[in-house]
C-alpha cells in the first residue's frame, strides 16, 4: 500500500515538475561576469522564462551590471542619466516579464570588449497567467518560496510513505 502511494506521488511530481520549476542562471557559468567570455554563445540555446533568475557574479569594483535598452546596448553606453549600475558582485535579477533584456558593464571599455548580454524572456509555461508589468519581483520571490515549500512537503510525505 505504501509503495503504491509513493509511486502515485512520484508520477504526480514528475507531471507537475516542468511547469513548477524556475531556473537560476549564473551568467557566464563558472567564469561569471568578466572579460574574455562570449556571452552571446553563453545565452544561445537557453530558454529564459518568466519566473527564472539571472545571476551576475563578479569581483566588486572591477565590473558592474547596467540594464539598458537595445540602442544603448549597441552603443555600449546608458542614455538614462538616473540609472544606477548594480555593483554588489552578486547581482540576482528576477525575470518578471517577457521580452528582450540588455545588460552591459559600464566600466572602462569592458562593454566594447564583449561584456554585454542580451536575452529574450518567454512567458512562463503552465496554467498561471503571465505577470503584468505591475507585478513586483517580491511577488515572484514569494511564489518561488511557496513552490519550494510544496516540494519539501511532498518530499517529506514521500519519505514518510517509504518508511511506513
Amino acid at each position: 500500500m505504501a509503495l503504491r502511494a509513493f509511486l502515485i506521488t512520484i508520477i504526480v511530481a514528475l507531471v507537475a515538475a516542468p511547469a513548477a520549476v524556475a531556473t537560476d542562471y549564473m551568467v557566464g557559468d563558472n567564469s561569471g561576469w568578466t572579460l574574455g567570455v562570449n556571452y552571446t554563445a553563453w545565452a544561445e540555446g537557453k530558454d529564459f522564462r518568466v519566473g527564472d533568475t539571472i545571476m551576475f557574479m563578479y569581483k566588486p569594483g572591477v565590473h558592474n551590471v547596467m540594464k539598458v535598452n537595445g540602442s544603448d546596448f549597441q552603443k555600449c553606453a546608458s542614455s538614462n542619466a538616473t540609472a544606477v549600475p548594480r555593483t554588489t558582485g552578486n547581482d540576482v535579477i528576477p525575470l518578471v516579464t517577457p521580452g528582450k533584456r540588455w545588460y552591459i558593464c559600464t566600466i572602462g571599455e569592458h562593454c566594447s570588449k564583449g561584456m554585454k548580454l542580451v536575452i529574450t524572456v518567454s512567458a512562463a509555461e503552465g496554467p498561471s497567467p503571465a505577470p503584468s508589468s505591475a507585478t513586483s519581483a517580491a511577488t515572484w520571490a514569494e511564489v518561488s518560496a511557496l513552490r519550494s515549500c510544496v516540494w519539501v512537503l511532498a518530499a517529506m510525505a514521500a519519505y514518510k510513505m517509504i518508511m511506513a
